[in-house]
């Protein structure tokens, strides 16, 4: 009886038994925990939002204070707001306005364009027609533009937001919420004293030229540069050209330049 039991034929499908069980349980998981899995991806997305634009407050739920942040969608091309013939054709293809996801749209060849060597400082590879900028009103009046950038360092993709004050003009913070930069040196780009240098840096020269910048070493308060500098990070000369390159692709004629330009004008 024992040498039956033990055949090759009942010890397979005993595995196969197993595996398929397993299978069932693993795949039926996966499906009951998704929601709760997006639920918590946009919740983490809200809350780098907020901190990057130095709204978030310690202990009062993130759906609560981002009411007061409004979502819109720019044409990276115009620098307009997306019209609703423009929002109804993203959502039908799976992008709508609430949880807009503008990585995956960056993979979507029917919304986006492979760049070329000279066109590709940031090494993005693939430029999305439309953005997702978020708005903070105070008292009538747009307080913080919250922009999202990314681009390559030394060893990853870093990405995060940059928030910038009402001026359009003026940076009110940065933060990276994703990446895989060495810890210690290019991770020290989640470090909060390197971050705090960015706050009050302006985005232009005085010809108009995006000028924001990481330098090497330390920078001269007393250079007339200086509004535009920011400290490179010690022993991680890559992932600070990284950031500058990202930082000037994403402020540049190819990001949000045109869409900051209008609405400095009121358009």
């Amino acid at each position: 009886m024992s040498a039956k039991n033990d055949s090759i034929q009942k010890t397979i499908l005993v595995a196969v038994l197993l595996c398929l069980v397993c299978s069932i349980i693993v795949a039926g998981s996966a499906v009951s925990l998704k929601p709760i899995q997006v639920k918590n991806k946009l919740e983490d997305k809200k809350k780098n939002i907020l901190a990057a634009a130095g709204l978030l407050v310690p202990g009062v739920a993130i759906d609560e204070q981002f009411k007061q942040v409004t979502t819109r969608i720019v044409n990276l091309e115009t620098g307009e707001y997306a019209t609703d013939t423009e929002l109804g054709k993203l959502a039908e293809s799976g992008y709508p306005v609430a949880g807009f996801d503008q990585k995956k749209l960056a993979k979507d060849p029917n919304f986006s364009e492979k760049l070329a060597g000279s066109e590709d400082p940031a090494s993005i590879k693939r430029l999305e027609e439309y953005a997702a900028v978020y708005l903070v009103e105070k008292e009538g009046q747009i307080d913080r533009i919250i922009l999202p950038v990314h681009g390559y360092g030394l060893w990853s993709t870093l990405y995060g937001f940059v928030a910038l004050e009402g001026d359009a003009e003026t940076i009110a913070g940065l933060g990276f919420y994703s990446h895989a930069e060495t810890p210690g040196l290019g991770g020290e780009v989640d470090n909060p004293s390197w971050k705090a240098m960015w706050q009050g840096k302006k985005v232009h020269n005085d010809a108009g030229d995006v000028a924001i910048d990481v330098i090497k070493g330390k920078v001269d308060p007393a250079s007339p540069k200086a509004i535009n500098q920011v400290d490179g990070l010690s022993g991680a000369t890559l992932t600070s050209k990284g950031v500058a390159n990202l930082m000037q692709f994403w402020l540049g004629k190819q990001g949000f330049q045109a869409y900051l330009a209008g609405f400095k004008q009121g358009v």
